[in-house]
């Protein structure tokens, strides 16, 4: 068994190579908060690669798509070109056939593995007594080649292998399945004609139907007197794990001072500007043809690059160094336009940084997680696809954005909505989910010859909830809007007369059951979260009509309507011999979380006797028929709410956000007992996320992280618990 160790405060995480193959394993224990031990229980896969826990992973992106790295070096998840695009390397939802790209040493070894300081840069080091190695890992965004003069973006993702001390032994197997290990494909090794130097150097190239992937490397020194490295590649047929079709491995060993970059991106044809590949070889230039020419290699350099088709530059020292110097300034000068100063900085700032990598910035959409099909129960069948971009989560991410500072970002996701908005269905609803361009089209396949992580099926791809009635969505909808209007840029005309429509379409809308925030796949209900969620629509289309005078043809329905679901929820909503309000109207004795969001989006104030004495109830162990156990709070009891699915799940992070800011927004009422416990549960939190303070969706009974990774919605709620805490802390904060 492989053991994982995080330091104190470092941000970094330990493991031990080469782990013993073990069975299948639930969870692993986490012991304390800052800083404990936790056992990485890994299923050995027909190639004896362990599955990595869920939370052993960091993410590197590129604003395009983005990368899931294990702590041994391992890319398990990547889609090409885009978020929601078939993937490339999925091994961690199937081991054997899912596709990896691994760049690990075949010694034994421990690992730590960080961002470089304030980016997403990610550094792992290996270590062993014999010798220290490091993988530097990241995605360039398309504004950090553009700064270097290139007209097209380089999409490239760069993996830099050093030797900090000693030698180390390397492997690397780059192992694509295309379209989710559907789509066979060719691998063969060619002549790289884009590497400067006088030697040769081969690529790889992987071709399906649908695409073409190449794979190249640049050997370089840190010191002159020390020799470049000897690389080759070499085709491994590894059909008998179930990929169809070969892998690149190499070995090689490594001193100090000597590198390895491996380059990956989509292929360029290069002998688009040349007769032939000999022709676009012979092209390639060297010291030798510059001295021919009479002319110095700088310029020689320049001339050949604007032979060469657009983002297809000859690779050099100076131009990697460039990307990854830019790349690392890119997300620092970023960061660095955050107003967040509180207590909780760092936390904050990874999350704020965490959530710019889920931006897809083509369009301003933001996808819920990058990953899909992450169970959130280990075994179970809550498995869902979560590349894509819900309505729901609008009002929250643009919380987050605004009180961060992040205007540019919020302004292009409303605008991302609005177009939304624009675009409704015939009978004026809205979808709840869409593509992050802006697709309707989403449908859900189960993908049967995946194992799943961990053995956890159906694998799935696509979302069938974008076809549920969740009437919650306009309420999120119009606060979002209502958000922008007071902090950003004020309503068009035009967006004003959507969005009367839209609240008067909630008014006819008011009297339906539907499947509400948690998308069950049960039967539709009158749940109390989509019921206070219309109300907060209507509600902020009169606020916005009052604060700017717009005309509201139907102001007196609206008010009618607003105070009519006021009045409802408090009778129908409320079970009154219990002393909470329920999930629904039909099942008034089952707790649920989701109404800790009242006092949230000012439905009622967080001191209101009757939303006091929910929250104490939620607060409640499950055993004593509340929803928390160790500071973790679970969305409601499934085994009293039918939701339509058979398998457990874990604490979702979420509620417990949104239990640490109901509590923060009851001490603000002179109750400090209520507010201890919200930074205990607040560091408590923080406590859950992994070695590089990454958040998943859900937590389980041993402290692992389930759901899709990182979750959106966690770290935008982390950053509004922090701020608020932050402003009742200090004071500033009035009820």
């Amino acid at each position: 068994m492989s053991e994982t160790k995080r330091a104190d405060g470092t941000g970094t995480k330990e493991t031990t190579g080469k782990p013993e193959a073990q069975g299948s394993s639930n969870s692993g224990g986490r012991i304390g908060g800052n800083s404990g031990t936790l056992e990485a229980n890994t299923v050995a896969s027909k190639g004896e690669h362990p599955i990595r826990n869920i939370q052993d992973h960091a993410l590197i992106g590129n604003l395009k798509t983005a990368a899931v790295i294990s702590l041994d070096g391992s890319i398990e998840s990547m889609c090409i070109p885009y978020f929601d695009s078939p993937s490339v390397f999925a091994r961690i939802v199937d081991a054997d056939k899912g596709g990896h790209f691994s760049i690990t040493p075949t010694f034994n070894f421990r690992t730590k593995q960080m961002y470089k300081p304030n980016s997403n840069v990610l550094t792992t080091k290996f270590l062993n007594d014999t010798g220290i190695g490091l993988l530097t890992d990241f995605l360039v965004p398309s504004e950090a080649s553009k700064e270097m003069g290139h007209g097209k973006s380089i999409d490239w993702l760069i993996r830099k292998v050093d030797v900090i001390r000693g030698k180390v032994p390397w492997r690397v197997e780059c192992a694509p399945a295309f379209n989710y290990c559907r789509d066979k494909h060719e691998t063969k090794i060619v002549s790289d004609d884009t590497v400067l130097g006088d030697h040769h150097n081969e690529k790889a190239l992987f071709t399906s139907s649908d695409m073409c992937l190449d794979l190249r490397y640049y050997v370089d020194t840190h010191d002159e007197d020390v020799p470049g490295p000897s690389i080759s590649l070499d085709i491994t047929d590894m059909s008998d794990r179930g990929l169809l079709g070969p892998a690149i491995t190499s070995e090689f060993e490594l001193e100090e001072g000597q590198c390895v970059i491996f380059i990956m991106r989509q292929y360029v044809d290069q002998t688009k500007n040349y007769k032939s590949p000999a022709h676009a070889e012979a092209a390639k230039p060297s010291q030798e043809k510059a001295d021919q020419m009479n002319v110095d290699m700088e310029t020689l350099l320049a001339g050949v690059t604007q032979l060469r088709p657009d983002g297809d530059p000859i690779i050099n020292r100076d131009l990697l160094k460039g990307l990854r110097t830019h790349t690392v300034n890119f997300w620092q000068r970023w960061i660095a336009k955050s107003k967040y100063k509180g207590r909780w900085r760092e936390a904050v700032h990874r999350s704020a940084l965490t959530l710019k990598m889920l931006v897809f910035e083509e369009t301003g959409a933001i996808v819920a997680a990058p990953t899909f099909s992450l169970p959130e129960h280990i075994g179970g069948e809550r498995n869902w696809d979560y590349r894509f971009t819900w309505v729901r989560d609008t009002a929250f991410t643009l919380y987050a954005l605004i009180r961060l500072g992040f205007t540019e970002e919020a302004e292009a996701y409303m605008n991302f909505v609005l177009a939304r908005l624009k675009d409704r269905n015939s009978d004026g609803s809205l979808q709840i989910v869409y593509t992050i361009h802006g697709g309707k089209d989403l449908p859900e396949e189960e993908l049967p010859h995946l194992a799943g992580h961990k053995r956890s099926r159906p694998v799935r791809i696509g979302n069938g909830a974008v076809d549920h009635l969740q009437l919650d969505i306009y309420g999120e909808l119009m606060d979002a809007i209502y958000l922008a209007q007071k902090w950003s840029k004020p309503l068009s005309w035009e967006s004003w007369v959507a969005v009367r429509q839209v609240v008067d379409y909630v008014c006819t809308q008011v009297d339906k059951p539907d499947l509400s925030i948690w998308e069950v796949r049960g039967k539709e209900r009158n749940f109390v979260y989509s019921k206070v969620m219309m109300w907060v629509a209507i509600d902020r289309g009169l606020r916005l009509a009052e604060k700017r005078n717009l005309p509201c043809p139907n102001r007196a329905k609206w008010f009618e309507t607003r105070d009519h679901l006021y009045e409802e929820i408090q009778t129908k909503g409320w079970n009154a011999e219990k002393g909470f309000y329920c999930q629904s109207y039909e099942n008034t004795e089952v707790l649920d979380s989701a109404v800790l969001i009242m006092p949230l989006v000012f439905f009622t104030s967080a001191a209101d006797p009757r939303f006091e004495s929910t929250l104490l109830h939620i607060l409640k162990t499950p055993e004593r028929g509340g929803l928390t156990a160790n500071n973790s709070v679970f969305r409601y009891d499934f085994e009293k709410a039918d939701d339509g699915m058979n398998s457990e799940e874990g604490a979702f992070s979420l509620c417990t956000l949104w239990a640490i800011e109901a509590l923060t927004r009851v001490g603000a009422y002179g109750k400090p007992e209520y507010l201890k416990r919200a930074v205990n549960m607040f560091e408590d939190f923080l406590g859950y996320a992994n070695h590089v303070q990454l958040m998943s969706e859900e937590i389980s009974r041993g402290g692992e992280g389930l759901g899709n990774t990182p979750q959106g919605f966690s770290h935008v709620q982390l950053i509004s618990s922090a701020y608020n805490l932050d402003r009742v802390l200090e004071g500033n904060y009035r009820p």
